[in-house]
């Protein structure tokens, strides 16, 4: 061990011996990403709303009930079918501020923009932010901009902050997820990473595959408006379902049982997966979520999210077992079952 890390030793949990760098895979959704955020971030700025490890902070301030949140953005290509970088960026940090069961209010935008990058791409990417932003009735109100030098940035990287208001007494985080509830899917996984990945390495298929970029704030606020007693809810990013399910069971200290056959995939979305060897379990997506929600309240649940265009495939896809080691569980295609683990390594860089 050098004198630098002998120096950081004391204060840093993390086995820097193991992993003196930074990899690629410690910004995928897998078992590094969380061990680096645990060890090295929530462990040294340790406080409440952070230790939640929610999608957002839920915040008291001067009376009021708020969710905070950021999120940055590094996607590449910038644009892809059906998005870009910038509507990916709205719609992002509103369904963080979602998942907290807030209504989204204000975004900040802060970009960090390369040298050489076209006027025109940057105006089209801020367009579509802020078409974005008026679809969602949320605002851009404060924002920030730097230039870094030719090659040093990848063309422009965006980050945003949220801010939304809380008016439910619900608890929505890992925490409420009890044995026996149900969990929900609000329709097919795996587009958006497969739109990113076919743009990014000129693959090309029978059918066009889109990203699934959406803001989710509608469905969820329909549901909490119709008194649904929500449990938890998770958008599935960076990681996919997997790693959205093995983080809250891992959280909640009970097991989760799926069933592999009542997960949507689009057939273009599993051939495209099965051609480049990928899990569309593990492939993220920009408009999905999952709700945790009591079993007397599944079918209820359903039929509200269903009648919702960003909820119209929704379908009931496992349980929460009375017990458990923290550990998700897949009973597959061919009946047989199988631990769903989070991924070790990076399966999709740069998709969002």
């Amino acid at each position: 061990m050098t004198a630098s890390q002998e120096a950081l030793a004391p204060s840093c949990p993390l086995p820097i011996t193991k992993y003196p760098h930074v990899l690629m895979a410690h910004g995928g959704g897998g078992r590094l990403m969380n061990q680096l955020i645990d060890k090295v971030f929530i462990s040294t700025f340790a406080n409440p709303a952070l230790s939640a490890r929610h999608d957002s902070a839920d915040l008291e301030a001067g009376g009021a009930h708020l969710a905070f949140t950021t999120d940055s953005y590094v996607v590449h290509p910038l644009f892809f079918p059906g998005g870009d970088i910038g509507r990916l960026a709205v719609h992002g940090t509103i369904n963080d501020l979602a998942m907290s069961g807030a209504r989204p209010l204000f975004l900040s935008a802060g970009f960090i923009i390369e040298e050489g990058l076209k006027m025109e791409t940057l105006w089209r990417i801020v367009q579509s932010m802020a078409k974005a932003a008026r679809e969602a009735n949320v605002q851009i109100v404060t924002g920030d901009t730097k230039v870094v030098d030719r090659g040093k940035g990848d063309g422009v990287y965006i980050n945003t902050a949220g801010v939304g208001v809380i008016e439910h007494q619900l608890n929505l985080a890992p925490q409420s997820v009890a044995p026996g509830d149900v969990v929900l899917l609000s329709g097919d996984i795996g587009r958006h990473g497969m739109a990113v990945m076919s743009e990014r390495e000129g693959l090309t298929f029978e059918t066009s595959i889109e990203t699934d970029s959406a803001a989710l704030a509608d469905p969820v606020l329909r549901l909490l408006n119709a008194g649904v007693k929500i449990h938890c809810l998770r958008d599935l990013t960076r990681g996919g379902l997997a790693s959205a399910l093995n983080e809250i069971a891992e959280t909640a200290h009970l097991d989760i049982a799926i069933d592999e056959r009542a997960v949507p995939v689009l057939p273009e979305v599993m051939g495209a997966c099965e051609i480049i060897g990928l899990d569309p379990l593990y492939v993220a997506n920009e408009g999905r979520f999952i709700a945790f929600v009591p079993p007397e309240e599944s079918e209820r649940a359903l039929e509200i999210m269903r009648g919702h265009s960003l909820g119209v495939g929704c379908t009931r896809i496992g349980t929460v077992g009375e017990h458990g080691r923290g550990i998700v569980t897949l009973k597959n295609l061919l009946g047989t079952t199988r631990i769903l683990d989070l991924m070790s390594g990076e399966q999709l860089p740069r998709i969002c």
